[in-house]
């Protein structure tokens, strides 16, 4: 006999089962590729995240040239891109195409904001009941029976999504895992929450710190400058060669939009904006040749005999790091806008 409590009845996803920051789920993933979508060209990678291109000659929108998993509809439970379900347009680009308007995506899992391809397929709406242990067994437990449900379908709510989020590959698997258990046994750990479930991880092992402090500043390739919380050496290339307050202004001067600020083994920081603050500390904010976020701020002053360049953050909107430039200089900054880089 199945225990129908234990899963319906389960409350929602806890503190206790600790979920991996936005920013590291974005980042971690193996392919990534691109297709057309209902008008639309989205870059999409095999963690469930897509990236809209920006139209030709058009308005660039608020969600362009951003990746992201979507946004929670909390009506349906599924992320969405601009009214857009992300999982089609993931199920598009790994599976093709539906084969006709007839076919829905399953989220095998039954966990609708984990898009990775491997969790989706295309299936008939029946289908989608009957082939999937996990969804059927939630139906019949919801319901009592598959016939209940056919001569009723509205008569009875399947368990609640709340326990539902992104997860990673390790996670994806072992919440399928346990979820295909439990369709099969209908038993499930008792205490605590369905999410805490199907995601606690095993401790980790203690991180053992090193007695050595890390090194806050490292010579740079550019004899008059230093680096400040920048983990790799870099030359720049219009860093002035005498070193005083005064400089700051013709350093200001070598940095229009364009120009390289800096280069080193991760690639070029060309300049979107640079502007001196009321303190004289030179703020800039660049696009970078290469790396998961496109964006960088840096900030520049004088100390002792060396321009020190401390790194003042990445990003992955140009809106993110303008808020941190326009911060660093006092200068007034609409921070309504909701973007990633809020929840990095």
């Amino acid at each position: 006999m199945h225990d129908t409590d234990a899963f319906a009845r389960m409350p929602a996803l806890d503190s206790d089962a600790e979920q991996p920051p936005l920013a590291e789920l974005l980042r971690s993933f193996d392919r990534e590729c691109e297709v057309a979508y209902r008008g639309e060209i989205y870059l999409v990678r095999d963690n469930g995240s897509v990236f809209r291109r920006a139209r030709v000659e058009a308005r660039r929108r608020k969600l362009d040239e951003v990746w992201t998993f979507g946004s929670f509809n909390r009506h349906s439970g599924y992320l969405e891109i601009s009214g857009q379900v992300v999982h089609r347009i993931v199920a598009t680009a790994f599976h093709g195409a539906g084969p006709s308007s007839e076919y829905v995506v399953d989220h095998i899992d039954t966990n609708r904001q984990n898009n990775r391809p491997d969790n989706l397929r295309w299936v008939t709406r029946l289908e989608n009941i009957l082939l999937n242990p996990i969804t059927l067994a939630r139906v019949e437990f919801a319901y009592g029976s598959l016939d209940a449900f056919f001569a009723n379908p509205s008569s009875a709510q399947v368990p609640n999504w709340e326990w539902m989020r992104t997860v990673t590959k390790e996670e994806a698997e072992q919440c399928k895992k346990r979820l295909l258990g439990w369709a099969k046994k209908g038993r499930v750990r008792k205490g605590g929450s369905l999410g805490e479930w199907l995601f606690k991880q095993s401790p980790k092992p203690p991180v053992v710190e090193s007695s050595e402090p890390k090194p806050r500043d490292i010579p740079s390739l550019t004899a008059s400058a230093i680096q400040r919380q920048w983990r790799t050496p870099a030359v720049f290339p219009q860093c002035p060669v005498a070193v005083s307050v005064e400089a700051l202004n013709d350093y200001l001067e070598r940095l229009p939009k364009g120009a390289l600020f800096a280069r080193s083994a991760h690639g070029d920081s060309l300049v979107e904006e640079a502007a001196i603050g009321l303190d004289g500390i030179l703020s800039i904010v660049c696009r970078v040749s290469k790396g998961v976020k496109d964006w960088t701020h840096a900030l520049v002053f004088v100390e002792g005999a060396a321009f020190c360049h401390e790194a003042g953050g990445t990003f992955f909107t140009l809106h993110g790091a303008m808020k941190a430039h326009c911060k660093a200089i006092g200068a007034p900054f609409d921070a309504s806008e909701d973007n990633i880089d809020n929840y990095c």
